[in-house]
């Protein structure tokens, strides 16, 4: 089965890393796969694995006529006008923006934790969750399958690559700025980054929660179950590559931190590193580069009846943006081949 492909943003950090899974996969040749940028990208080139580079076209004005599948991973404003021609002219597309997550009739998606959902797509439309909601859901699903979970209280420690290749150059130009005693500019975060925290992902809503917090919820209830309460706190570090949490999750039912590490082991995707010792962990450093998520820290929250507290991470380009992206697109292309 033949079918051409369109990366869209194939410039940017999330662009790049569809184009390593998708060479990786091996499911499309180079010559099926245009890719799409900014004009100030158009004749620049990327690598599609190790053997062929693409020549970068203008998204400005390209036809997407003849184009099955796209990969969008630029901006939500843009997204947002840019697939809706995308699907016009016949392409099914996978956006990884937050443009259409919560939006009915296009399912957000981690293979692996909620395929069926897409069978319900109903505008050729389907979202790549946030790499948070992607982490989170890998995590919870087998827990919610077990036992019916009641609360999730999350805190995020979000890397630069999040926001982005310039909020990547921020934190290294503020970083060797530090040394050097130059004063840190602040263009993509509200504070320097560099040698600190900052507890804001998103625009402030009037309840005092950020976008991110709150679009976390919804993601989570869609992925993982409708009912589950959740509550979060995002924050941005100083790290370039590797999404993080701290979770506590209090069950409807018994369901032990022993149990849960039994359920875990047993998970396609997820790999529990959990040893109560010096480095018997796993941090967004070890993350980088890894296809899984990974579990540690996990113990018995004493504070409710039922409830555990662990500690996952994975690499946020990776599992959390690229790979997920291709994966579905795996999906779709297996569901392709049945009818």
């Amino acid at each position: 089965m033949s079918v051409k492909l369109a990366v869209v943003g194939a410039t940017g950090s999330v662009g790049r890393e569809i184009l390593v899974s998708l060479a990786e996969a091996d499911l499309v040749p180079a010559a099926n796969v245009v890719a799409l940028a900014s004009d100030r990208s158009v004749g620049s080139e990327v690598s599609f694995g190790e053997d062929d580079d693409l020549t970068v076209q203008a998204l400005n004005g390209f036809d997407f006529a003849g184009i099955d599948y796209a990969f969008f991973a630029i901006d939500a404003r843009t997204a947002k006008k840019e697939v809706k021609r995308a699907v016009e002219a016949g392409a099914m597309v996978i956006d990884c923006s937050d443009a259409f997550r919560l939006e009915p009739g296009v399912p957000l998606v981690v293979p692996g934790v909620n395929d069926a959902a897409l069978g319900q797509m109903k505008k050729n439309i389907c979202a790549n969750p946030s790499a948070l909601a992607i982490l989170l859901a890998c995590v919870l699903k087998p827990l919610q399958a077990a036992v019916p979970i009641k609360r999730v209280v999350v805190s995020s420690y979000q890397p630069v690559s999040g926001a982005g290749r310039q909020a990547m150059d921020e934190l290294f130009t503020q970083t060797r700025g530090v040394y050097v005693n130059d004063l840190p500019t602040k263009e993509h975060f509200p504070k320097q980054i560099a040698f600190n925290v900052i507890p804001q992902v998103g625009a402030f809503e009037s309840d005092g929660y950020t976008e991110e917090e709150a679009t976390l919820a919804g993601e989570t209830r869609k992925l993982v179950g409708p009912d589950i309460a959740l509550t979060a706190t995002c924050v941005r570090v100083p790290v370039f590559i590797g999404q993080a949490a701290a979770v506590t999750v209090e069950f409807e039912g018994a369901l032990t931190a022993t149990a849960a590490r039994d359920l875990w082991k047993k998970t396609p995707g997820l790999s529990v590193i959990d040893h109560r010792a010096d480095e018997g962990y796993v941090t967004p450093v070890e993350s980088a580069g890894d296809d899984l998520v990974f579990v540690s820290r996990i113990r018995d929250d004493k504070t409710v009846p039922h409830g555990i507290s662990f500690w996952c991470v994975t690499d946020n380009t990776r599992k959390g943006g690229g790979l997920n992206a291709v994966q579905i697109l795996e999906s779709l292309l297996k569901a392709r081949k049945k009818k």
